[in-house]
């Protein structure tokens, strides 16, 4: 987590390194509009393409015992179009997302922040907890989940922390929180899932589970009042937060605010939202640190998984 944290703040500090991330596209899939099968892909000229492709079913846990979130990862070097590696892409979602969410916080909460609230207990609420206890000296953790046992079970996935953990309402979470995030699978057109009725006046908010039209988890006059920074400025206006606003009611995006910090320090004594609908190019920066990992462990396996003929004219020439 703190190589991700590292990592992903230089490249947004240095604007991406030159990569072209456009925003995401996909298929809604499944009854309901609930289900999504999405690919996202990044591309730095001269060098690699990372594609991922992700699907989101809000149903896969309780259903099939499944995580909501399932993707693959796909690095294709740029000059030949060899698949390079080929990688799960659950766990570093997870943590990229987490490792995001710290570098915004670090920038637009106060630096003294103790109380982190949770409005959802799944798994991506782990790795915010865990990147936020990287950055900041937390002490409390508040968490609230609409299925009670997901709330209960918190405290143990996280122990490894060393926090205390109470679970509460969300208004609890409004009034004691210093850092909120908002994790959740809420469905179209049922949000918000804050309330925004007793929020602490300096509270910094990362609104992670906003990822379709309709969908949305702070309340818009939260986000009319706050100052408001996306991690990908179209991706929030069309799925995100960003949806229930005006592009100018948008603040300069994470990049820009990692580039210029001052731009953010000014607001950290105010109600401040990062728009997390997470893009490409971190996934690709999670997948150099994963690889980096793996070559340092020894993990992996190389394979041939393309049939490369001994002449390149003649594909029954097997090598």
């Amino acid at each position: 987590m703190d190589r991700m944290i590292a990592r992903l703040g230089e490249v947004f500090r240095e604007g991406g390194h030159g990569g072209i991330t456009p925003a995401r596209d996909g298929f809604v899939r499944g009854p309901g509009d609930t289900a999504i099968l999405e690919w996202m892909p990044h591309h730095r000229p001269g060098e690699s393409i990372t594609i991922k492709t992700v699907g989101y079913t809000p149903s896969n846990p309780a259903e099939f015992r499944l995580p909501t979130i399932i993707g693959t990862m796909t690095r294709y070097d740029d000059v030949t179009g060899r698949l390079l590696a080929v990688c799960d892409g659950i766990l570093p979602t997870a943590i990229r997302t987490g490792a995001a969410s710290a570098i915004a916080s670090r920038l637009l909460a106060r630096p003294d922040s103790r109380v982190l609230g949770l409005v959802g207990a799944g798994a991506q609420a782990v790795t915010q907890a865990h990147a936020l206890s990287r950055v900041f000296p937390l002490e409390r953790i508040v968490v609230h989940d609409i299925d009670p046992e997901h709330a209960r079970s918190f405290a143990e996935r996280v122990e490894f922390l060393g926090l205390d953990v109470k679970v509460a309402t969300v208004a609890e979470i409004e009034a004691e929180a210093d850092i909120i995030c908002t994790v959740t699978s809420v469905a179209v057109g049922d949000g918000p899932v804050l309330l925004g009725e007793n929020l602490r006046p300096h509270v910094h908010i990362n609104a992670i589970g906003a990822d379709l039209i309709g969908k949305f988890e702070v309340p818009r006059h939260v986000l009319k009042s706050a100052f408001v920074t996306a991690d990908h400025r179209d991706q929030s206006l069309r799925e995100g937060e960003g949806q229930q606003l005006a592009d100018s009611d948008l603040g300069p995006d994470l990049m820009e605010l990692c580039a210029q910090p001052a731009l953010a320090a000014d607001h950290r004594d105010g109600i401040t939202v990062f728009d997390s609908t997470g893009f490409a190019l971190e996934d690709h920066v999670a997948f150099d640190v994963l690889l980096e990992l793996a070559a340092e462990a020894g993990l992996g396996d190389h394979l041939q998984i393309e049939q490369l003929p001994e002449d390149a004219l003649n594909p029954y020439a097997f090598a």
